[in-house]
């Protein structure tokens, strides 16, 4: 189990819902469903986008909003209101800065059309390779230098 191989995950919400979350030190997935929360292991690294500031409402954010590691194996849900108990993943978020996609897409694997860029996010969590998640967090974490 020792030598598993780290996964890296981008897990898509609104600026203002990825905030709630890093207070939190937990994260949602796909309007709190469990199965993709699921896939995710002890270790792997996740990536919150956001193309959104605030859910529901038009103004873009077009930015990788938070990054951190997956803290503990165990899924879990909580009640949250009469009808909505999302599953949840406790995270280690690191400090960092947000940073626009619009500069990395060219450089980016996982998104194959650069014309149809977002079309990638539509499914709301999705694994990314080495490469990738490597560019991205360089930009993220780097946030001394500039």
């Amino acid at each position: 189990m020792a030598d598993r191989t780290v996964k890296n995950w981008i897990i898509v919400a609104s600026k203002d819902h990825v905030k709630v979350g890093i207070a939190q030190g937990i994260a949602q997935a796909c309007h709190g469903k469990s199965s993709p929360l699921q896939r995710m292991k002890k270790g792997d690294f996740v990536i919150y986008y956001s193309g959104k500031q605030t859910m529901g409402k038009p103004d873009k954010c077009q930015e990788f909003t938070a990054i951190g590691t997956v803290r503990t194996e165990e899924t879990y849900t909580v009640k949250v209101s009469a009808d909505f108990y999302p599953s949840r993943r406790e995270i280690d978020f690191f400090e960092c800065k947000n940073v626009s996609i619009l500069p990395l897409i060219d450089d980016l694997d996982f998104i194959p059309n650069k014309k149809s860029w977002g079309y990638p996010f539509r499914f709301g969590f999705f694994e990314i390779n080495q490469k990738d998640f490597e560019l991205i967090s360089s930009k993220m974490l780097h946030h001394q230098n500039g």
